[in-house]
């Protein structure tokens, strides 16, 4: 049987067209830029953990790991940073219902748990630096300076970010464009949350044992 159909057989105008659908929904192509932006976060992390791994021995004679972690301190700092995501994920269902006061509950949880989660760390950059353990000292101390602090760095950035769309809230309610921008910051502090287990396991678990 032919079936084969000659171009004036069928109406050019039935065909679905590339553009029918229209563009994807706006809310689709943010959250799918920002897993972009936070995937080469996660690149530019993943190097330096390598860097930290091949230095983390090059102490040149100075303090090691075993010697400067203290491990209540970090025990602290991880439960507030794994409390201050969950808190988060409250925030974000909050947020999903249109609930002010439940939005607001959520995000100064998650705030203060992320402000004494930086306080701790900077008390612990300090005390190490009372003691002479600066990044200067050795490939060691540059390595776990620069890993620890750009994390740290993230988190401080995140508050502000947090205070911020708050404020949005406050202002301007649940418009769609504040909502798209607090889906993206509950996936960015999340995924902060990701990287602190990496930290933890990698720096400070190896570090006291090594």
């Amino acid at each position: 049987m032919n079936i084969a159909l000659t171009t004036d057989q069928f109406d050019a105008e039935s065909l679905p067209r590339a553009n029918e659908a229209g563009p994807a929904p706006k809310r689709v192509v943010v959250a799918y830029g920002f897993w972009i932006f936070l995937l080469s976060d996660i690149v530019m992390f993943s190097a330096l953990f390598a860097v930290y791994a091949v230095l983390m021995h090059s102490t040149a004679g100075g303090p090691t790991g075993a010697e400067l972690f203290d491990q209540v301190n970090v025990a602290i700092e991880t439960a507030c940073l794994l409390a201050s995501s969950y808190t988060c994920g409250l925030m974000s269902l909050a947020i999903n219902s249109h609930r002010r006061v439940g939005t607001y509950f959520g995000a100064a949880v998650t705030f203060a748990l992320g402000g004494l989660f930086l306080a701790l760390e900077i008390r612990e950059f300090a005390n190490m630096i009372a003691i002479g353990a600066t990044p200067e000292r050795s490939a060691f101390l540059s390595a776990f300076f620069t890993i620890v602090g750009c994390h740290g760095l993230h988190v401080g950035l995140g508050l502000i970010w947090l205070a911020v769309m708050m404020a949005q809230v406050a202002v301007q309610g649940f418009r769609r464009i504040v909502e798209r921008r607090l889906l993206c910051f509950s996936l960015f502090w999340h995924a902060l949350d990701i990287i602190w287990v990496g930290l933890f396991t990698v720096v400070y678990l190896l570090g006291v044992n090594s």
